[in-house]
């Protein structure tokens, strides 16, 4: 029969069978806002509105636009409560929650595509979208730690698909799957044998360090935005998995490793982020086994940034270069080899597949990544495979 999914992402993907996706900041799923604010941050910035579109409208990214979406997305942290909220006058709420519309296509023009392909290929071997195939978003702005709602919706979706369709359910993640990590920590082994045949990761980005980009923007102005985020903090390097001496931020004055997070912080002149990251620190600490089938596919083979060098102005200028390890171009492949530590560690089987130099973003649409997902709950002993040779067609 067929089987179910949830989608998570940065989003969680619920079914495979039935597929949940649960979708993770890499790129996240759809926002929409509602303002009516006290003050603006620019005269042609909108004072009140009804909900819109805030991830992603392509129109943010002109010049004067960055500045009004940067003040609308920010959230704002109380270091006394670790406690985040909007920006002040502004409403945000996270559509289509056990739907995939909001995951398949990050904006409302269906300009920018995201688990569109790896659904319709779904559909097209039986899966129905929003019923065996359905998708977890959520507010990818704020860590777990304050996602008790979005956890205790995403476990009932998972408990209604079982109740619906009497069979357990894959959790499907992209690139912030310790989001779905934290989730399985939370559930019982008696609940997890129940209702969860396997955790599917692309790109367990867990070990943290991600090079993110968005074209078009400079990296200093929307570090403004990726400062206003809970999860960013969390996705620091953690020491499991890098050497203690390991650099990260390379300056004139100060080469920076784990160990030095707290002044790394106070030389940015962002004191909240350790705060943040003190907050959140511990959700995944010593990444143990999640006690369900683990898929675990990720790319290699491509130079991914893992040291960040920057000259006298740091931190107020982009890096002047780069140390490059094996990676995805956007996650180091130390950090997303994670999953196979617990090979052999756990009850259930850990089936770990490398695909030769394919891009972050490349795994959630690529055929091949598509059919082993299609053909993916497979049995038998933990396997670890780099048998795929990627080449562009």
């Amino acid at each position: 029969g067929t089987n179910h999914t949830i989608l998570s992402s940065s989003t969680t993907i619920v079914a495979l069978f039935q597929i949940l996706y649960s979708n993770l900041w890499n790129l996240g799923n759809q926002l929409e806002a509602k303002i009516d604010k006290p003050s603006l941050v620019h005269w042609m910035c909108y004072k009140k509105t009804d909900f819109f579109t805030l991830w992603i409208d392509l129109n943010m990214f002109m010049p004067i636009g960055i500045d009004c979406w940067i003040d609308n997305i920010r959230i704002v942290y109380n270091r006394t409560t670790g406690k985040t909220s909007n920006s002040a006058g502004v409403t945000v709420r996270v559509p289509g929650f056990g739907q995939t519309y909001s995951v398949e296509f990050l904006d409302t023009n269906k300009l920018a595509g995201y688990f569109h392909t790896m659904v319709t290929h779904l559909v097209n071997i039986g899966y129905v979208r929003s019923e065996t195939i359905r998708a977890a978003p959520y507010d990818w702005r704020i860590a777990p730690n304050e996602q008790d709602e979005y956890f205790a919706r995403l476990k009932k979706l998972v408990e209604d698909m079982y109740e619906e369709y009497q069979q357990p359910i894959y959790l499907l993640g992209h690139s912030m799957g310790s989001n779905v990590l934290y989730f399985l920590y939370q559930q019982t082994q008696a609940w997890k044998d129940q209702y969860i045949k396997g955790f599917i990761s692309l790109v367990l980005a867990s070990g943290h360090c991600e090079n993110d980009g968005i074209p078009m923007v400079s990296n200093v102005k929307i570090r403004e935005e990726q400062r206003m985020t809970t999860t960013n903090p969390w996705m620091l390097p953690f020491e499991e998995a890098w050497p203690a001496d390991h650099t990260f931020i390379s300056t004139p004055s100060f080469n920076y490793t784990h160990q030095d997070y707290q002044r790394f912080f106070k030389d940015i002149d962002f004191e909240d982020g350790w705060f943040m990251w003190e907050d959140t620190r511990n959700l995944t600490a010593g990444l143990p086994p999640p006690g369900v089938a683990v898929y675990c596919f990720y790319g290699v083979g491509l130079p991914t940034p893992v040291t960040y060098i920057y000259d006298d102005q740091f931190p107020n200028v982009d890096p002047i270069d780069y140390v490059y390890a094996d990676g995805d171009h956007t996650v180091d492949s130390l950090s997303m080899g994670q999953c196979k530590r617990w090979i052999m560690k756990q009850a259930q089987p850990v089936h770990v597949k490398e695909f030769r130099a394919m891009p972050h973003l490349e795994i959630v649409f690529n055929s091949k990544v598509l059919n082993v997902v299609q053909n993916g709950a497979w049995d038998g002993p933990p396997t670890y495979t780099v048998e795929y040779h990627y080449k562009p067609s």
